[in-house]
């Protein structure tokens, strides 16, 4: 049963704009053979045409949702500019969701042109990818493809654009915050399916819904370690904006740390920096919160008897996050458990003195990590307690170099990459994604890719809407 069948009122069928002379941009081969399709074929008139939605045959739908959006509550949001096009098995047999990105206005789109440019899709694209290579759960792009028309932002013409983007799963929390609004039978319906689709084994249990809540609570704990271990920055960690399946999605805003700073915040519009690197795992609660409250009737008769149980596994979300946090830094730094206090040191450092976050680890199984800091730093004392307590140095460094990148998308390079794609150069695109698709290996003549951005580059802001 597909979503659009378990749930009609959360979709509405909808076709997608046809774009007037589309092309492929970039054609993600390796995620086409997962999905079992054939890039020969979507090379072609007849595959192009499928991947806009403008076949005949192609069924597809806007989902509504509402959100919480940099913490206020707006009822109606839904696909505004987006589309699903195929729920489609791949090739272990996982569903995942085919879904568009700038094929058009809908009845959600709130006087929005519904289009995209292409920089912010190529942005979608190399993201997703160095992601998933890092091996942290990710939405990635299927393809991206340019429309042939011009669309207007920022005061001009850009290439107008159009991402295929291949997800586990699209349900938000918003979705469920909106199907709350349709009723108890709507939200029912909504639960079930999305406990059939991700989580079966708790399908005959007898509280399967708070069960739901607790896998997704545990899964968002994970990713939220992913993403701090890595120093992504998401920028726009609105309810919305959380699926429920734990994989990273929508990349308009988001952005990797150069020099460390638990405060860095790169969107535009985040002026009192809710959404900062330092506060993601709290707003990841915060939202899991604003989850739990649409269960409330669905794990009770009473919703007031589930408030309490609800609670609990928030609080656990909080020592899941700190035990997998705790894992994931150990392994950075090459000790043998967990150490809180010489991780905490460490990164108090990194900060006091704009230390580079993806340079340092790299540097440090290296020995040459005292070189990144200035004199009477504070670092040969914290080394000396780090290198008493990692053991071999030869066995740290090596399992350091399998969880501490080489690659990640530099914000400036991204940047450069970008600009060079819209006047139609995509080797810089190419060479950067052939590096992050490998981003624990050197990989020789791609040094310039490592360099964090020059001295007196201006901040790195980034925006959503695009």
């Amino acid at each position: 049963m597909t979503f659009a069948q378990a749930v009609p009122e959360l979709s509405l069928a909808w076709r997608a704009q046809p774009p007037p002379n589309p092309e492929l941009a970039v054609l993600n081969e390796p995620l086409a053979a997962e999905l079992g399709l054939d890039p020969d074929h979507l090379r072609t008139p007849d595959g192009i045409h499928w991947l806009t939605g403008a076949s005949p045959e192609s069924e597809t739908f806007a989902h509504a949702y509402s959100g919480h959006q940099f913490g206020h509550y707006s009822p109606r949001l839904g696909d505004g500019r987006a589309l699903l096009l195929e729920e489609r098995r791949d090739t272990t047999g996982t569903l995942r969701d085919l879904h568009l990105k700038g094929s058009g206005p809908t009845p959600f789109s709130r006087g929005g042109d519904g289009k995209a440019v292409l920089a912010p899709m190529l942005r979608e694209f190399l993201v997703g990818e160095f992601l998933h290579a890092a091996s942290i759960p990710s939405t990635r792009a299927l393809a991206v493809l340019t429309t042939g028309e011009p669309v207007w932002r920022d005061g001009g013409p850009q290439p107008g654009a159009l991402l295929v983007r291949v997800a586990t799963g699209l349900i938000r929390v918003g979705t469920f915050q909106f199907a709350a609004t349709r009723g108890p039978d709507v939200l029912r319906r909504l639960a079930d399916y999305a406990i059939s689709r991700h989580v079966p084994s708790i399908s005959d249990d007898d509280a399967p819904y708070l069960g739901l809540f607790r896998h997704v609570c545990r899964a968002q704990a994970s990713l939220i370690a992913d993403w701090m271990s890595i120093g992504f920055v998401h920028g726009v960690m609105n309810t919305d904006n959380m699926v429920i399946a734990g994989e990273s999605m929508d990349f308009g805003p988001c952005a990797f740390l150069d020099a460390f700073d638990t405060r860095a915040v790169f969107s535009s519009i985040d002026h009192a920096g809710r959404y900062a690197y330092g506060n993601q795992p709290a707003i990841a609660q915060w939202n899991l919160a604003r989850f739990g409250e649409t269960l409330l009737p669905l794990i009770a008769e009473d919703p007031q008897d589930a408030v309490e149980p609800v609670t609990e596994l928030l609080n656990e979300f909080a020592a899941d996050y700190e035990r997998e946090i705790g894992h994931r830094m150990a392994a950075k730094l090459g000790l043998p458990s967990p150490n809180p206090e010489l991780t905490s040191e460490c990164l108090t450092l990194l900060q006091r003195h704009r230390i580079d976050y993806t340079l340092f680890f790299r540097a440090l199984a290296a020995g040459t990590a005292a070189d990144l800091f200035p004199e009477d730093s504070g670092f040969p004392q914290w080394h000396e307690r780090w290198s008493a307590t990692i053991g071999d140095p030869a066995r740290a460094a090596t399992e350091m170099n399998t969880v501490n990148p080489i690659y990640i998308p530099r914000n400036h390079i991204v940047e450069d990459t970008l600009a060079a794609a819209t006047t139609g150069d995509l080797t810089p695109l190419n060479r950067l994604v052939t590096a992050l698709r490998n981003p624990f290996t050197d990989q020789p003549g791609m040094e310039d890719l490592t360099q964090p951005p020059p001295s007196g580059c201006p901040p790195h802001v980034t925006f959503c809407g695009t």
